[in-house]
């Protein structure tokens, strides 16, 4: 519980005029939180009656093709990855060796499985946003159960391709929208949905990508062009968007949404600089989003890199994919079109309203939510949420910690990703749904509300949501 003793430290510092914190963590200033803190429950992971592993093929073995898979070292009772398919060598190769795959089931591109009779019961569907179509649909065709990393597909009509094909062969498509399954939302939903704040009002969202992430990820990075993959709305913020309609649990009517890129462009390019970091820039040494900085010094960032396994090779080795990709090239110059700042008004069904923030200049990131209710209010920040009851004045503090629970530290998103596929393994053993929240029918919804954002931000009108 360290993590709640240093909040604690940062709440009693001020800075000030009389009692006036001017200094503050985001959950200061709301009422008296005295009172003992509640741990919200959470559920361990895996699934202890499965008596034969599901077996499933992934397709992309990337970052999310490895956070799912690896579930299945960890509980290989339930989870047996039986197949890979994978471009990129060294991805590929490691991928196999690491789950013990046959020669006979490594294959480069996602069409090279299909053109075999089905081997497996499900996929997982973790390639580029652009090639999620084209493989849901053929694994639909074959009779395959799915877990299909968001968004769901680029365009809308391609998201209720692939919802009207899995309502016809009736097979499992759970789409990863991991915050469902994290601990803290599943508490912020049951208190809401139960009348713990009287009726619900008004929720305010904000999710701060932090700076770096934004450079690495949507400037530097795979999603830096909407056009090459998706709008950051859905790239990025999904998310945001899936968990505002499965707390609230209305449908959206309409939606508005403003936005721009404003400050990675070459008119804020500093002078002196160059189009690489490694170019002998004038200013690399002042800037906050030097790539020699990012990928040598801060750490974690580098694991984009298929690194070798010699670790004194490393800074040469980044130094050169510094040279020849992206990733090393100016913030200011690269070809992204992707907003830095977004903002996303929602009225849903019996008035009630949301507001959602996506920002990439913080030095912080994870989830902040303030949500309203006629009777009471409550303020969160992924680790722990404060209620507090209007006729009562008493505010009770709810903390999340999931050290305690077995193999924690692998699972992402507050724990979500490993919650998600445990929740996904039991549903394809079944074969019941139900045992899901992010059904695909569940899913496509906020997507639909996603492509009506962006279609707001760029005619400036309020948008109405036809859910067809």
């Amino acid at each position: 519980m360290k993590k709640i003793d240093r909040r604690k430290a940062i709440k009693n510092l001020t800075i000030g005029i009389g009692s006036v914190s001017l200094l503050s963590s985001p959950l200061t200033g709301f009422a008296n939180t005295d009172a003992k803190a509640k741990t919200i429950p959470v559920k361990d992971y895996g699934n202890h009656d499965i008596e034969e592993p599901v077996t499933v093929i992934t397709l992309g073995a990337g970052g999310r093709g490895n956070v799912y898979g690896n579930y299945g070292i960890q509980f290989p009772k339930e989870l047996n990855i039986v197949g890979v398919a994978e471009p990129i060598s060294i991805r590929n190769e490691r991928y196999a060796k690491k789950h013990n795959i046959p020669k006979e089931n490594r294959f480069v591109t996602w069409e090279h499985v299909f053109d075999r009779p089905k081997f497996a019961d499900a996929v997982i569907i973790s390639t580029p946003d652009d090639l999620h179509y084209g493989p849901c649909m053929k694994a639909l065709e074959m009779g395959y159960d799915i877990l299909l990393e968001k968004p769901i597909a680029p365009t809308e009509k391609e998201c209720l391709d692939i919802l009207a094909l899995a309502n016809k062969t009736g097979r499992i498509v759970a789409v990863c929208h991991v915050l469902r399954y994290a601990p803290y939302f599943i508490k912020l939903r049951e208190m809401i949905q139960s009348g713990s704040i009287g009726e619900l009002i008004s929720i305010q969202h904000l999710e701060p990508i932090q700076h770096i992430h934004m450079s690495h990820s949507y400037v530097r990075g795979n999603w830096h062009n909407s056009k090459k993959t998706t709008p950051i709305i859905l790239a990025k913020s999904c998310h945001d968007l899936d968990i505002l309609r499965w707390m609230i649990g209305k449908p959206c009517k309409s939606i508005s949404a403003f936005g721009s890129l404003k400050w990675f462009k070459e008119a804020n390019a500093p002078e002196g600089s160059t189009n690489r970091c490694t170019d002998g820039c004038s200013v690399e040494s002042t800037c906050p989003y030097s790539a020699l900085k990012i990928y040598n010094e801060r750490g974690g960032w580098s694991s984009v890199f298929d690194l070798p396994d010699d670790k004194s090779k490393h800074s040469d080795y980044i130094l050169e994919q510094l040279k020849t990709t992206n990733y090393g090239r100016c913030v200011y110059k690269m070809e992204n079109d992707q907003p830095d700042h977004y903002v996303t008004s929602m009225e849903f069904e019996d008035g009630i309203t949301a507001n959602f923030s996506m920002e990439a200049f913080t030095s912080y990131h994870g989830r902040r939510t303030r949500i309203m209710g006629s009777h009471g209010d409550i303020t969160g920040d992924m680790t722990e949420f404060i209620h507090t009851d209007f006729l009562t004045g008493k505010a009770t503090k709810w903390d999340v910690t999931i050290d305690d629970i077995s193999n924690s530290k692998n699972s992402g998103h507050g724990g979500g990703d490993w919650g998600l596929v445990t929740d996904w393994i039991n549903a394809v053993n079944k074969q019941d749904p139900s045992l899901l929240t992010s059904t695909i029918d569940a899913s496509v919804e906020s997507h639909i509300m996603g492509f009506m954002a962006e279609k707001s931000r760029k005619t400036k009108q309020i948008i109405p949501i036809d859910l067809k």
